[in-house]
C-alpha cells in the first residue's frame, strides 16, 4: 500500500506557549536532505530544540521539535518541506549527487528596481516584505542620493516560481506600494540572466588582507588560536569514535546554541557528502547542545582515514564557532559593516542574513547610506558578502562595538 501524500510531512502544533511544535517527516532518503529541511525551517524563523533522524539508506524518518514566534503559517511550511523531500518513487535507491553534478535547475533571476524617498528602517521594511512574499534576495545594490532619494536594485528568485506572470508582478508591486506609500516613485520587475548573481573569483578588494587571511581561513581551525570571539559559545567539542558501531562512525558534538545550529552542521556534512544513518540533537540547560551522529561516507563505509577525520572535525568546529564573520571597517570618514557567510556547494546561501542585519540596524536607529550583497570565491569556497555603509553624519551615535555586538546577537539568535 502506498504512502499518503499528506503523511510525508505531519505538523502537530504546540497546544501551549511553552511547548514545541513537532514536525514529522517520512520520505525517501537523499544525501543532504537534513540540510535542505533545516534550511527551510530556518527560513520560517523557527528554532529546532530537539531532533531525531533515522534512515536505512533508502527511506528516512525525521522528527524535529521547533519553537518560534506566533504567526507561523504552518500550512505553507508543510508545503515547502514537502518540496524538499524526494518523491516516493525514488525510494528504491539512495539519491546521491556528486559535487561535480548538481541536478537542480537554477532558479530564474529577476531584477526588482524601484526608486523612493528615503526614511529610517526602509531597507528592512522592504526586506521583510520580500521574505513574506517568498522572494529570495540573491544580490542587492542600494544607494542614496544627496537629495534623500533611494535607488534599490534587488536581484531575487521566486520560491513560488510565478514572478514571470503578470499577476505575481502586480501583486508584488501592490504590496510594495502598501509599505512605501506615496514615497515610492517608480517600480519595475524584469527577468535577467544568471550572470548578475554569479560568483566573482578571488577575495573582494574592499576586504582588508588581514581580515581575509584570518577570517576566511578554514583549514585546520584551532579555536584556541583565535580566542573567544563568540559571546555565548566559548567552546565547541567535536570527537570521532569508530569503536561503538561496526558499520558507522560516531561524531559527537557539544557546543552552545545559536540560530541555525543544526543547519550549520547539516550543510557541512552535505558539502562533505556524508550520509547520516542515525542522529539525535538535544538542547540542554543553559543552551548547551549535544549532537550524536552515526555517519558513513558516500561509498557507505566508515570514516577511518585520520586525515579525513581531522579535516571534518576542524570544519565542523569552525562552522559552529563562527558560522558568520562580522566586522566594522573604517572607510575614511565613513564606517562600513561587513558580514560574510559560506555558500553551500549547491549554490544556496544562508537564509535571512540580510533580514537580520537590517533589523538590528533598524532597532539601533542607524541610517544606511548604501548596501550591497555579492558572492566571491575566497580560499577555494564561495562566500556571500554583505556590505553596509552606515550613514550617521560626521560621527556615529552608536559605538562601533555596540553595532557589531547587536548585529552578531541578531544573526546568532541570542537575546
Amino acid at each position: 500500500m502506498g504512502m499518503l501524500f499528506d503523511d510525508v510531512v505531519i505538523i502537530k502544533q504546540a497546544e501551549k506557549e511553552d511547548e514545541a511544535t513537532m514536525i514529522t517527516i517520512n520520505c525517501p532518503d537523499k544525501t543532504g536532505l537534513g540540510c535542505d529541511l533545516c534550511r527551510t525551517i530556518l527560513f520560517f524563523r523557527l528554532s529546532i530544540v530537539r531532533g531525531d533522524v533515522s534512515t536505512d539508506g533508502k527511506w528516512c524518518y525525521i522528527v524535529f521539535w521547533v519553537v518560534g514566534k506566533p504567526g507561523t503559517i504552518w500550512s505553507l511550511l508543510k508545503k515547502r518541506l514537502l518540496e524538499a523531500c524526494p518523491s516516493c518513487s525514488s525510494a528504491n535507491t539512495l539519491i546521491f549527487y556528486p559535487p561535480e553534478s548538481r541536478p537542480p535547475k537554477p532558479a530564474d533571476v529577476f531584477l526588482l528596481k524601484f526608486c523612493c524617498r528615503d526614511r529610517q528602517g526602509l531597507l528592512h521594511d522592504v526586506t521583510h516584505l520580500l521574505c513574506e512574499l517568498e522572494l529570495v534576495i540573491q544580490r542587492v545594490k542600494v544607494s542614496t542620493t544627496p537629495d534623500g532619494m533611494v535607488m534599490d536594485l534587488f536581484f531575487i528568485t521566486d520560491t513560488r516560481e510565478l514572478l514571470h506572470t503578470t499577476k505575481r508582478k502586480e501583486d508584488t508591486h501592490d504590496h510594495l506600494k502598501a509599505v512605501l506609500g506615496d514615497a515610492m516613485l517608480s517600480c519595475d520587475i524584469e527577468m535577467v540572466g544568471p550572470d548578475f548573481t554569479a560568483c566573482s573569483h578571488g577575495p573582494p578588494f574592499f576586504i582588508p588582507p588581514a581580515i581575509t587571511e584570518d577570517t576566511f581561513n578554514l583549514e585546520m581551525f584551532d579555536e584556541s588560536k583565535h580566542g573567544s570571539q563568540s559571546l555565548h559559545s566559548d567552546s565547541v567539542s567535536v570527537t570521532v569514535d569508530n569503536s561503538l558501531s561496526p558499520a558507522h562512525t560516531l561524531v559527537q558534538i557539544v557546543c552552545g546554541d545559536h540560530k541555525g545550529l543544526l543547519y550549520d552542521i547539516m550543510r557541512t556534512l552535505k558539502d562533505y557528502n556524508i550520509q547520516i544513518s542515525y542522529g539525535r540533537f538535544t538542547r540542554k540547560e543553559k543552551n548547551v547542545c549535544e549532537i550524536d551522529l552515526f555517519i558513513v561516507q558516500a561509498d557507505g563505509k566508515k570514516l577511518v582515514d585520520p586525515s579525513k577525520q581531522s579535516a571534518l572535525c576542524s570544519r565542523i568546529r569552525m562552522e559552529l564557532f563562527r558560522p558568520l564573520r562580522i566586522t566594522l571597517v573604517n572607510r575614511g570618514p565613513d564606517t562600513e559593516l561587513l558580514v560574510a557567510n559560506p555558500v553551500e556547494l549547491c549554490g544556496k546561501g544562508r537564509p535571512l542574513v540580510f533580514y537580520d542585519i537590517t533589523l538590528a540596524l533598524k532597532m539601533l536607529n542607524m541610517d544606511i547610506f548604501s548596501a550591497e550583497i555579492s558572492r566571491h570565491l575566497i580560499g577555494g569556497r564561495e562566500w556571500e558578502v554583505y556590505r553596509i555603509l552606515l550613514d550617521d553624519g560626521d560621527k556615529l551615535s552608536v559605538p562601533t562595538d555596540k553595532i557589531e555586538e547587536d548585529v552578531r546577537k541578531m544573526l546568532m539568535g541570542w537575546d
